[in-house]
């Protein structure tokens, strides 16, 4: 792999997360007009909405002649990143009603420590000691940030962003495994039937959307946020592999802790600050891991061989 694509990949992660940080603050201000639940729904609909509108562009330029569509061999990994993609971000909209829109959005980089342990558990891919030392730095951030109060009291909120991100680190390896097929078909998958389920799921609750307006803004939001962000994460994926697109995916939690900041103009508990600190030396750590592929290897004849074929090799 060139390093032009490893350039590539960095700013489709970094761009990718830019687009996801505005979801955090911009969600807990239209949690007062929406239910948590279809909140989520409406989020990956807005995502499947703009997919729709992107796909005739993209036609017409030529590019979706040089994308391979998914086929039945994906169909689990498509199954499983759907539930998560309904699972993860009803959790995250749950626990940002019992906590601060800062903490969520440092708290959102527990993903970097589930993506990459289920990336070496379940698929195997290398971790290097570098990689590993951000993940405890990261963990131990997301220790401090779960904890609220002067008794250190077990924040309830934090409980269910976490889940968000163990769900979503097990749906980053599932995504990992069809990021060579038309990305706009995965982000349009993800969005029409995540978005579906988490609706169903909400009107079965109970849930009603009570200001009709919401619905629009609910879903110019999930455009962004999710569907931009996930097609250019899908694309980075390619290029990365799942657990260091991840880790530069890192960078959106400190643009959604700025954004927060911004708008709620809330100036967040002196612990934050340690577990800003820890972050941000884990997230450095994460993003500077060499990819696999950049590494020089012990055999000349293997240099050619890409993370994705070796990927590919593990599935047969």
């Amino acid at each position: 792999m060139k390093e032009k694509g490893v350039g590539t990949g960095i700013f489709l992660a970094v761009l990718a997360a830019a687009f996801y940080s505005v979801s955090i603050p911009l969600s807990k201000v239209l949690l007062d007009y929406m239910p948590s639940t279809l909140t989520a729904g409406f989020l990956y609909l807005g995502a499947g909405a703009g997919m729709l509108v992107l796909a005739p562009l993209r036609r017409c330029a030529g590019a979706e002649k040089r994308e391979e569509k998914l086929t039945r061999r994906e169909l689990p990994f498509v199954v499983a990143m759907i539930v998560l993609d309904i699972a993860a971000p009803v959790c995250l909209l749950f626990g940002l009603r019992y906590a601060t829109a800062a903490n969520v959005s440092l708290l959102n980089n527990f993903e970097i420590v589930a993506t990459a342990v289920v990336a070496l558990a379940v698929f195997h891919e290398k971790i290097s000691l570098r990689l590993w030392l951000g993940i405890l730095f990261v963990t131990l951030s997301c220790v401090l940030l779960s904890f609220e109060g002067e008794g250190l009291r077990f924040s309830f909120g934090s409980l269910f962003v976490l889940a968000a991100c163990i769900c979503w680190g097990i749906e980053n390896n599932c995504t990992r495994r069809i990021s060579s097929k038309d990305p706009l078909q995965i982000v349009l998958l993800k969005g029409v039937f995540s978005g579906a389920g988490s609706l169903c799921i909400g009107l079965i609750l109970g849930e009603r959307v009570t200001h009709l307006w919401s619905v629009f803004a609910v879903m110019g939001v999930g455009l962004v946020a999710y569907g931009l962000s996930i097609f250019f994460y899908v694309h980075a994926q390619r290029l990365l592999g799942a657990a260091r697109t991840g880790a530069y995916y890192a960078v959106a939690p400190f643009l959604g802790t700025l954004l927060s900041v911004i708008i709620f103009r809330q100036p967040p508990a002196p612990v934050y600050y340690a577990a800003l600190a820890l972050m941000a030396l884990g997230a450095w750590l994460s993003s500077g891991d060499t990819p696999l592929f950049a590494r020089k290897k012990k055999h000349p004849q293997k240099e050619t061989v890409s993370e994705e074929r070796d990927g590919e090799e593990r599935l047969q």
